[in-house]
C-alpha cells in the first residue's frame, strides 16, 4: 500500500514537471516568432535604404557627367573666341597692297571639328547635288556663307548664348537628373520625351543625350536621336539638328523615324541656307522611302514649295 502511494506521488511529480516544461515551451514560441518578424522588418528597411543610396549615387554620376560636358563646352567656346580674336588681329595686319586676297581672308572662319559646311564644293549654280547612295556628303565642317544669304542669320548657331540674351526663366518639369531613381531605358526616354511635349527643348536635349550615353544600343536609340535633333531644330540650331538627323539616315536607315529624319534634314539644310542640298534631300525621301506616311509625303511637298525646288 505504501509502495502504491509512493509510486502515485512520483507519477504526480513527473506530470507536474512535464506540464511546467510544456508551458515554458509554449511561452517561448511567440518570442521566437516575434524575433523572426523583427528580423524581417529590419532586413526590408536595410534593402530600402540600399535602394535609396543607389538612386543617389546614380544622380550624382549624372550630375558629374553634366558638369563635365558643360566644362568641355565652355573650354571649346573660350578656345573658339581666342582663336577668332587672334585671327581678326592677323587679318587687320595684312598689307593693303593685296586686294585680291582680301575677300578670301574675310570669308575664312575658324573651323570646328564637330561642325560641317553644306555649301562648299557645290556643282553648277541652281543644279541640285546628287546624293548617290547616302546623304553623308551633303554636309561638311563649317558653314562658310555670309549673313543674309539664307532664310536666317546663323552667325551664332551652335555657340553658347550670352547670359544677357537669355529669356526670362520659366517653370520647368523634372529633368532626368532631378528624378534620380530612373531604373530603365524606357523610363529615361519617357522623362526626356515629356520635356518635348512641354516644349522644354533644353531639358529634352539633356535628357536624350544622357539616354544615348547610357543606352546607346537600346531599341529606342533611333527615336532618341530623332528627338535630340528636334530639340536643336526647334531652337534654330540647324547645324546640330542636321548632324542628328543625318546620323539616323546613316546608322538606322530602316528605323520608322528614318523618313521623318530625312525630311527634317532637308529642312535643317534649308535653314542653313543650303537650298540645293535641301531640295536634293527632299527628292531622296521619295526615292528611299516610297511607302512613307502621307504626313511625310505632304511635308516633303510643302517644304519643296517653300524652298522653291524645281
Amino acid at each position: 500500500m505504501l509502495k502504491d502511494v509512493a509510486l502515485h506521488r512520483k507519477v504526480h511529480s513527473l506530470l507536474v514537471v512535464l506540464a511546467a516544461g510544456w508551458m515554458a515551451f509554449a511561452l517561448a514560441a511567440p518570442a521566437r516568432a516575434q524575433d523572426a518578424a523583427e528580423l524581417t522588418v529590419r532586413t526590408a528597411r536595410l534593402e530600402n535604404q540600399l535602394r535609396q543610396l543607389s538612386g543617389q549615387i546614380e544622380q550624382l554620376q549624372f550630375e558629374n557627367k553634366r558638369l563635365t560636358e558643360q566644362l568641355r563646352k565652355f573650354q571649346e567656346d573660350v578656345d573658339f573666341r581666342l582663336n577668332e580674336r587672334g585671327g581678326g588681329r592677323a587679318g587687320g595686319a595684312a598689307p593693303a597692297t593685296a586686294p585680291s586676297s582680301a575677300p578670301a581672308g574675310g570669308q575664312q572662319r575658324h573651323r570646328r571639328g564637330d561642325a560641317f559646311d553644306p555649301t562648299t564644293q557645290q556643282g553648277a549654280a541652281g543644279a541640285p547635288r546628287s546624293l548617290g547612295g547616302g546623304v553623308e556628303g551633303i554636309i561638311e565642317e563649317d558653314f562658310a556663307g555670309t549673313p543674309g544669304q539664307g532664310p536666317l542669320d546663323i552667325q551664332g548657331v551652335g555657340r553658347p548664348v550670352p547670359q544677357g540674351a537669355l529669356p526670362p526663366a520659366v517653370p520647368r518639369g523634372p529633368s532626368v537628373a532631378a528624378t534620380g531613381g530612373v531604373t530603365s531605358a524606357k523610363e529615361a526616354y519617357d522623362i526626356a520625351y515629356a520635356s518635348v511635349l512641354r516644349k522644354e527643348y533644353e531639358q529634352a536635349e539633356m535628357g536624350f543625350r544622357q539616354f544615348l550615353q547610357s543606352y546607346p544600343r537600346d531599341r529606342l536609340a533611333a527615336d532618341a536621336t530623332y528627338w535630340l535633333g528636334e530639340s536643336y531644330f526647334q531652337r534654330q540650331r540647324y547645324r546640330e539638328a542636321a548632324e542628328q538627323f543625318l546620323k539616323i539616315s546613316r546608322e538606322n536607315p530602316r528605323s520608322h523615324k528614318a523618313p521623318d529624319s530625312l525630311l527634317r534634314l532637308g529642312m535643317a539644310l534649308n535653314g542653313l541656307g543650303a537650298r540645293d542640298q535641301a531640295c536634293a534631300t527632299y527628292a531622296k525621301v521619295g526615292v528611299d522611302y516610297p511607302a512613307a506616311s502621307s504626313a511625310v509625303r505632304q511635308g516633303v511637298e510643302r517644304e519643296r514649295r517653300r524652298s522653291g525646288c524645281a
